[in-house]
């Protein structure tokens, strides 16, 4: 672990000890990590590391083979994947994950309906609906979606779509941020709006980032551990990580990852 981290920031996210095993592969070996608020803890590695594997630890979707984690010091490894969306872990995925015949302020509504364990009744009170509409437009506005409330989802632009996504985790009132890829298949114009988007975001939020856009992660990152074959090779700032021989060795022949 990276030692300079400042002793006032707050552990958010912890694991300790997790495996994940598939049979005899083991996806995710022995991994510690700690995730701070306010911080953006980047995660990278080659194809086949294990970043993903490890979101889908963090956020509930699998659950360890061995190994906890400690959500504000309490353990959570156990519990059920809508639990950890109600303590306020959220979760976005590597495709977009949107109701593309929605309104943006209804995609956002559902996510809201979701995190309170409800369903989307167009029945409800007219005051749940107007709390559900202001928890909504206040998570579109967040990610610069605010105009674009009415407009039907599959009507705006991929990289549009991608802040609808964020938006639709902020929605659900999240303490920690889990993000996969959030600028895949983006061009630069549209990445650079997502990445000053998570620049203000990491000011109120613990995220965590699993991204490829190597010059974005450099960018963002707080905190960076680089994973190889299921492993935790290194944590530390951007600098310390770039240093490291061992991250240059781990990443020599990767064409599509170049430090």
């Amino acid at each position: 672990m990276n030692t300079q981290v400042s002793l006032d920031l707050k552990v958010m996210l912890e694991t300790q000890g997790l495996c994940k095993y598939w049979g005899g592969l083991k996806a995710l070996d022995d991994i510690s990590l700690q995730f701070f608020d306010k911080q953006l803890h980047g995660i990278v590695g080659p194809n086949g590391a294990g970043k993903s594997t490890l979101l889908n630890l963090l956020c509930g979707h699998y659950k360890p083979t061995r190994g906890s984690i400690l959500h504000k010091e309490e353990a959570i490894e156990a519990i059920k994947p809508y639990a950890f969306a109600r303590r306020g872990i959220g979760r976005s995925f590597q495709k977009t994950n949107i109701y593309p015949g929605a309104t943006c302020l209804e995609n956002c509504c559902v996510a809201v309906q979701r995190r309170m364990g409800g369903s989307f009744n167009i029945l409800r009170s007219r005051y749940t609906q107007k709390v559900l509409d202001e928890i909504a437009s206040e998570a579109l506005e967040k990610v610069g979606l605010g105009a674009r409330r009415d407009v039907v989802a599959s009507q705006i632009s991929y990289g549009e779509q991608r802040q609808l996504e964020i938006a639709m985790v902020l929605a659900t009132s999240p303490e920690v941020l889990l993000l996969d890829e959030p600028m895949a298949g983006m061009g630069h114009e549209e990445s650079q709006l997502i990445i000053e988007l998570l620049k203000t975001l990491r000011r109120e939020y613990c995220i965590v980032l699993v991204e490829h856009d190597m010059d974005a992660v450099f960018e963002l990152s707080d905190q960076l551990t680089v994973m190889v074959d299921g492993q935790h090779l290194t944590t530390g700032s951007v600098d310390q990580v770039r240093d490291d021989p061992r991250v240059k060795e781990a990443y020599l022949g990767q064409g599509d990852e170049v430090f």
